[in-house]
């Protein structure tokens, strides 16, 4: 297992572990590593200062980078009900069926989905990427889509 200083492209810093480098590069490249402050699934690997191992104790540096800051912040955990963990598996199964049916289309998730509201392309099922912004004016618009459920397990 290899641990990762991450940072999304709002600079939420967090870390997440990955069974090694391989497992890390395939999830980011298939957007499943995302913030679990704000949800981006812009990522990046932050700068990590390497771990040694050796027989003496040292003290801790009076200053810690801010990569090794962010491991310290304390995340919110709960344990699940079996009646939570059924509705997980279902959350889990929409969003498979969801993105093995339908189009990716990436950050032109915005465009096509106004192209297909306005009846410049036939409509088919597409997911994608969108701002903050471009969600609240697609809304707006009366345009019908929905955020993908992710999960925590999705994150590790």
């Amino acid at each position: 297992m290899i641990r990762y200083a991450l940072v999304c492209n709002r600079s939420h810093n967090f870390e997440s572990w990955f069974q090694d480098s391989a497992a890390y590069d395939k999830q980011s490249k298939r957007g499943l590593v995302s913030c679990p402050h704000c949800g981006s699934s812009k990522v990046e690997k932050a700068i990590m200062a390497p771990r040694l191992a050796s027989s003496e104790q040292r003290e801790a540096p009076a200053e810690m980078p801010p990569a090794a800051a962010a491991a310290e912040e304390k995340t919110p955990v709960a344990m699940v009900s079996p009646q939570e963990h059924e509705f997980r598996k279902k959350l889990k199964e929409l969003r498979d069926h969801l993105t093995k049916n339908a189009d990716h289309v990436g950050p032109k998730f915005p465009e096509e989905a106004r192209k297909m509201h306005y009846g410049e392309i036939e409509h088919r099922s597409i997911y994608g990427e969108a701002s903050p912004d471009d969600a609240k004016a697609l809304a707006e618009e009366g345009i019908e889509f929905h955020p993908l459920p992710v999960l925590p397990d999705d994150r590790n």
